[in-house]
């Protein structure tokens, strides 16, 4: 029975040693990915019980650093009457509108600036102040010009994602290989097409790296938005938490965030295999 990496043909040329080494090295991918999960799994369980006995044997203050169990427990609780979904859902509502509105403003402004001469040139010098001035900076301003509702968090959260793909959209467009131009334009295609079908294709890997970054960014800048000036949301539970001295469920918060920034890392790491399915 041939293996499911080897083509019946390829194998039959080869002798009995040759065929048992080749299937031996041709393991399904999915054995690999079982592997290296399940070392991640043992770092993971690791950390787990660094956090579990460390209070335990007082090298810390358990009080303000609960064993493990103890943070579960509260996180438990928190999801069963219904509070963590609560602040989950605001928290998540406001990155993911500020996130989509960077990414559909973004990508097109970076093919533009990257292709076109004429608007790289009027637009780069006010992008560039713009882009050394840190997110975190404007949060007074924005909070003051546009209040302290969802207006303000959702556009702080967008300048924070605006940037990285901006950046990797024009660094994407701008190093596509020449060879791949003198091609199309062989071909005779038009500009518009030559970017639509060349261009933008190979640019999908680099685009996404910014896109990945934003997507970190618009959980990290959304917590500290949320810090002041909220009344929900995974930030401000964090702050009422610490305020109040209920320990363990700040810390069922802050695992909630590292949960969910891990959550949309892994979305885009498969939404990006899904759009570059080209590459080998």
């Amino acid at each position: 029975m041939p293996s499911t990496l080897l083509d019946e043909r390829t194998e039959s040329g080869l002798n009995p040693r040759q065929r048992q080494w080749a299937r031996a090295t041709s393991l399904p991918s999915y054995v690999t990915r079982t592997k290296r999960l399940g070392r991640g799994f043992l770092g993971i369980a690791a950390l787990g019980l660094i956090w579990e006995y460390v209070p335990r044997l007082g090298l810390v203050d358990s009080y303000f650093l609960p064993p493990l169990h103890v943070v579960l427990q509260a996180w438990w609780e928190m999801a069963r009457d219904g509070t963590l979904w609560t602040h989950l859902q605001a928290s998540l509502v406001r990155s993911a509108s500020g996130f989509a509105i960077a990414t559909v403003v973004a990508i097109p402004l970076g093919a533009a600036i990257a292709w076109y001469r004429p608007v790289r040139e009027i637009l780069t010098p006010p992008l560039e102040a713009f882009r050394n001035t840190a997110a975190l900076a404007l949060l007074p301003a924005f909070t003051l010009i546009l209040g302290i509702g969802e207006t303000s968090k959702i556009a702080i959260v967008t300048y924070a994602c605006f940037f990285p793909i901006l950046l990797s959209t024009i660094s994407g467009v701008a190093t596509v290989d020449p060879q791949l131009l003198r091609s199309a334009k062989v071909l005779g295609l038009s500009p518009v097409a030559t970017f639509r079908k060349v261009v933008f294709p190979a640019a999908v890997p680099t685009i996404f790296t910014g896109i990945r970054i934003s997507g970190a960014a618009a959980i990290l800048v959304l917590i500290a938005a949320e810090l002041v000036g909220a009344t929900e949301g995974l930030g401000f539970l964090i702050n009422y938490s610490q305020m109040n001295f209920l320990i363990p469920k700040m810390y069922a918060a802050i695992l909630t965030t590292t949960l969910l920034g891990l959550a949309v890392n892994y979305a885009l790491v498969a939404l990006e295999r899904r759009f570059s399915r080209w590459r080998t």
